[in-house]
């Protein structure tokens, strides 16, 4: 590769990085959006949420094309090779996490004018920040490549987990003690399950950027689901 050809190659790498950064910090701000939309029973607002994903996945598709022709043009190895690899990873991480954020926008319209118990509203106001929390961390990772913060991220995962385990034993409770109807009870239930899947993006995402900066690929522990580097 000429220099010339080497500058203009490391100019498209830092342009992609730029649009990846600005692709997953609109990502995060549909966690709060849709957050709110369910606490609030605002079906316009989820409207909202869910017509953006349109745009959203442009991005996404733009990203990914971009990703494909360095790839085919230019033939990078070791670092540079890494960190287009972890460009498409990312991007296919962040794009799910979208995905996650309009089933909770679609849920308003599932369980619209069910009242939601002060408790089940705290868990999920609680869920609602912890996912927005990893997803923004994850998004700081990549922008300044801090693979301390990306390891960390796995352990700061920790307390979302433990409020899905929290909030699903909430909603038996209610479902056993005081009649909640079962078909209700199955979409709040998902709920926690959508903000637990956010999180789990997150910490993949921590784990494509330690594998980008560092080049050691994360072991598996061989548990169902786990998606690990590269």
């Amino acid at each position: 590769m000429t220099e010339e050809a080497r500058r203009t190659f490391h100019h498209d790498l830092d342009d992609l990085k730029e649009r990846i950064v600005e692709f997953a910090a609109l990502v995060a701000e549909t966690i709060p959006r849709a957050t709110r939309a369910l606490l609030d029973m605002d079906l316009e607002l989820a409207k909202q949420v869910i017509e953006y994903d349109d745009e959203l996945d442009a991005r996404s598709l733009a990203i990914e094309e971009a990703c494909h022709r360095l790839l085919a043009l230019q033939q990078p190895m070791a670092g540079d090779l890494r960190a287009i690899i972890t460009a498409v990873k990312l991007n296919w991480e962040l794009e799910r996490s979208a995905d996650l954020a309009v089933n909770l926008a679609k849920t308003v319209r599932r369980i619209y004018q069910v009242p939601l118990d002060p408790r089940l509203r705290g868990l999920i106001e609680q869920m609602g920040e912890e996912a927005y929390l990893l997803t923004s961390r994850a998004v700081e990772a990549y922008a300044t490549g801090d693979a301390t913060l990306a390891e960390a991220l796995d352990d700061m995962d920790d307390p979302l987990d433990a409020l899905q385990v929290q909030y699903v034993q909430t909603i038996i409770d209610h479902h056993e003690r005081q009649g909640l109807d079962l078909q209700v009870a199955v979409q709040l239930a998902l709920i926690g399950r959508y903000y637990e899947r956010i999180g789990d993006h997150a910490v993949n995402v921590g784990e494509r950027i330690r594998y980008m900066v560092t080049g050691l690929v994360a072991e598996s522990p061989g548990g169902p689901g786990d998606t690990h580097a590269p």
